[in-house]
């Protein structure tokens, strides 16, 4: 299996690559688990040459420290995507080779979208994944690129980011995969102490329980009872809940008919920032 660390080793790969066919690109930052292996799979089976990229994007992360234990578990990825073949070209280089000297955003205009939910709480996070990810598109090239609906607001942004940019790309969304627990699989899980991590179910539980509640009554009394549920756990702060509209991410005053609705959360279970969705009707 090919593993690239540079942009002029990963031209020529793909220079041979794009010849054979159609080019699926899956962006990661490493750390693999089921859920960036199904988003593979589904690369694999839909492209001719599937690029993995693995590298730990600093320009989106608004709090060093979290960065700094960002987990890096190369060995164990390339195992991993060995599994499911030996063709998938894996290119993880460093920061330098993808920023040069400086590493910096660039500034979009994603509209609402980029000032709700994470970019409220998150500053200048979007605009860091909207970087890296005109990079690899732009240096990639890929005919369709794979992103977990895990982060839903953020495969909104990508999709609002290639009309902007223009970018000749299909953006698919690949559905969340859990753990048996229903803990949504997110590289973040292994930094939970196993008894942490068994009652960060309840996320998944409690938004089970919402989209239940949202067919018989209003957005603001679930999301009032979502927020009376998590003053009970002391180990699991609740950082935000709402409920938006699917396309603009707009919170719900009124239900509508015809108008698909989302439920989006995110929980802090001790140091470990849990972010989690579900589709309501």
């Amino acid at each position: 299996m090919p593993l690239i660390k540079t942009k002029k080793e990963l031209k020529l790969q793909l220079s041979l690559a794009k010849k054979k066919g159609s080019l699926g690109l899956v962006p990661t930052m490493g750390a693999l688990h089921q859920g960036h292996v199904s988003l593979v799979k589904r690369a694999y089976s839909e492209n001719t040459t599937t690029v993995v990229t693995i590298f730990v994007n600093p320009t989106q992360f608004d709090n060093q420290e979290d960065l700094d234990k960002y987990p890096n578990t190369l060995k164990a990825d390339m195992e991993l995507l060995q599994g499911i073949s030996n063709e998938i070209i894996v290119f993880a280089p460093i920061a330098s080779e993808i920023y040069g000297v400086h590493i910096s955003s660039k500034t979009y205009d994603f509209g609402r979208l980029g000032k709700v939910m994470e970019g409220a709480f998150r500053d200048g996070h979007f605009e860091g994944v909207g970087t890296i990810v005109e990079k690899l598109l732009t240096l990639v090239g890929p005919d369709r690129a794979y992103f977990g609906e895990k982060d839903f607001q953020q495969l909104q942004i990508i999709k609002k980011l290639v009309a902007l940019r223009n970018i000749p790309v299909e953006i698919i969304g690949c559905p969340i995969v859990r753990e048996p627990s229903g803990l949504a699989m997110s590289s973040r899980n292994e930094r939970l102490a196993p008894l942490l991590r068994k009652e960060a179910a309840f996320i998944y539980r409690t938004l089970r329980s919402a989209k239940k509640k949202f067919g018989m009554k209003s957005a603001k009394t679930v999301t009032e009872w979502v927020k009376d549920q998590f003053e009970k756990h002391t180990d699991l702060k609740l950082e935000y809940f709402t409920i938006t509209d699917v396309e603009k991410l707009r919170p719900v005053q009124r239900k509508r008919r015809n108008t698909k609705y989302r439920a989006f959360i995110a929980v802090y279970a001790k140091d470990v920032r849990l972010i989690d969705n579900i589709a309501l009707n």
